[in-house]
């Protein structure tokens, strides 16, 4: 019997029954209060390891150093409500600056570590920034924003060293008392991260997650199968959601959450082996990396997969003996469906799933109304704990919601039993290398280039990243291929965008490219132009045209 089978055979209660237990437990009242409750229930445990440095700390001593770093940022002026933009990479610094913000009842915006100055300038003026949290090693980047933001001036606090004139994070800390009482104490439906996301107009926008849906999610993902998970692997940068979530699981289970120091497909199942991780999330590029003989030696219960094409499914469990099983989620309802454990009939279906813990699910037209099962629509969801709405933005909040029920952007349909599979999307996003890039936002880049006519991004399916940026480009009149460059629209779209946003493959167009009567760029027709969309077009990674 291999070891999947034996973890498959262990008794746990009717899926109905797992989820109703979990809805009807209370939740703790805030993120800090979880955190009490681990550190009074195993202060000697650790609550997690850095990989790559070794760095750990019990929960008692996490709940020691998190009530420091909160007097020192709340004698430093951080209060209930404030806004404080965060730009550190993996190190414990960043988690702990997270849950204490969480105990002050401040709220945290997280900063990709890649942002270029212009998109570090854009989130923090546009989230209203009263405070920055930054590494040393970005200080260049916030030289480099094309303006100064007055809300953060005199309130930068800076991570690993730096420049006198910023406050030392680690002074905030060593000179602080491990007793901390809220000013307020936070609410469940308080306001804790404006975490930004690409969307499918323009710029990222703010999405405002609260106390509860944080805890909601973690709890559902730590509870849905009944099973013990004390080591859990984050192999996302913190700024993302996921990270954040699988913290607040390893507390809901008492467990240790091992936090890689990036992304990795070449040491990711290595690390699972390593440190003998029982959960984690799996990608599609890992099982893409060569065979190894030790790949099926783990401990894994399970894995979760988004979006792995469903032909793999099978051999993806029988190459590294674990479980593995679809889940759907999204920064706007954190958890939204999941296949429970016992589903073995599911392997290789293409579903995502049922309705996860605190979440309702359905297939609706594009005015709202429910569809039929077997039938396609927009996968909308709603419960306990999703996003309030986009910062500042009413009408893209109002323009999310039929009702009460968020518009995932997602087609799909349900089967009889329950289960939902994705096969399309309505927003025009490219999701490259588990990095969400808004066609919008690269077209907006690219159309302000002087001599750019129009400009059309779409995405490249790609077996290593799964998709990859295109851009097409006519170019104005008088205007030509030789003056504007490949490289030279790379270069300037490197000023504005994150490498990871920046188009790997330029076609140029000589015809204007196709529209709708309405006026609308026809993307279905290029895309489907051509087998192959790399055909004839510059590569970035080789230097020259396919």
């Amino acid at each position: 019997m291999t070891r999947r089978q034996r973890v498959l055979e262990q008794a746990a209660a009717p899926v109905a029954e797992r989820i109703r237990r979990i809805e009807s437990t209370p939740l703790p009242r805030n993120i800090a209060a979880l955190l009490d409750a681990a550190a009074r229930d195993v202060p000697d445990a650790q609550a997690w390891v850095f990989i790559g440095t070794g760095e750990s700390i019990t929960y008692r001593a996490l709940r020691d150093e998190v009530n420091r770093l909160a007097n020192g940022m709340r004698a430093a002026g951080v209060r209930a409500q404030s806004h404080v933009a965060v730009m550190l990479p993996n190190i414990p610094a960043m988690p702990t600056t997270w849950l204490a913000l969480a105990r002050i009842g401040a709220v945290i915006v997280p900063v990709n570590v890649r942002y270029t100055g212009h998109e570090l300038h854009y989130t923090l003026q546009d989230s209203d920034a009263d405070f920055l949290v930054i590494h040393a090693d970005y200080l260049g980047i916030l030289k480099k924003m094309p303006e100064h933001v007055p809300g953060i001036a005199g309130r930068i606090v800076v991570v690993g060293g730096g420049p006198g004139e910023y406050a030392r994070w680690q002074d905030l800390l060593a000179k602080s008392d491990a007793e901390f009482s809220p000013d307020i104490e936070p609410a469940p439906d308080d306001l804790m991260n404006i975490q930004y996301t690409s969307g499918t107009t323009g710029l990222p926008k703010g999405c405002l997650l609260t106390h509860r849906y944080w805890l909601t999610c973690a709890k559902a993902y730590s509870a849905c199968d009944f099973r013990t998970y004390k080591r859990i692997l984050a192999g996302n940068p913190f700024f993302y959601m996921t990270p954040q979530w699988q913290l607040l699981m390893a507390f809901f289970q008492r467990g240790t959450l091992y936090v890689a120091p990036r992304l990795s497909t070449t040491h990711y199942v290595e690390w699972i082996r390593e440190h003998k991780i029982d959960f984690c999330l799996f990608r599609e590029a890992y099982y893409r990396e060569p065979p190894a003989p030790l790949d099926a030696d783990n401990e894994i219960v399970r894995v979760n997969i988004y979006g792995c094409r469903k032909e793999v499914h099978a051999d993806m469990e029988r190459r590294f003996d674990f479980v593995v099983r679809s889940a759907f989620g999204m920064t706007e309802i954190g958890i939204g469906t999941f296949v429970p454990l016992e589903a073995v009939e599911m392997t290789g279906s293409g579903s995502c799933g049922i309705c996860a813990p605190f979440r309702e699910c359905r297939i609706a037209d594009p005015h709202g109304n429910t569809v039929a099962d077997g039938q396609q629509g927009e996968l909308l969801v709603r419960g306990a704990g999703i996003l309030k709405g986009y910062y500042k933005r009413p009408q893209a909040t109002a323009a999310a919601f039929h009702g009460d029920w968020f518009r995932t952007g997602d087609v799909a349909y349900r089967d009889a039993r329950g289960f939902f599979y994705i096969v399309g999307r309505l927003k025009e996003m490219i999701k490259r290398a588990g990095e969400n890039v808004a066609a919008n936002e690269v077209e907006a880049v690219i159309g302000e280039i002087p001599g750019i006519a129009e400009v059309a991004v779409v995405a490249v399916p790609d077996e290593l990243r799964g998709e990859e940026v295109k851009a097409y480009v006519t170019l104005a009149d008088g205007v030509g291929r030789a003056e504007l460059t490949p490289e030279r629209i790379v270069a300037l779209c490197s000023a504005k965008l994150a490498v990871f946003k920046i188009p790997r493959y330029i076609e140029y167009r000589d015809a204007p490219l196709p529209r709708t009567p309405s006026g609308k760029i026809r993307k279905q027709t290029l895309m489907t132009e051509k087998a192959d969309l790399r055909d004839g077009s510059w590569d970035r990674l080789k230097g020259c045209r396919n």
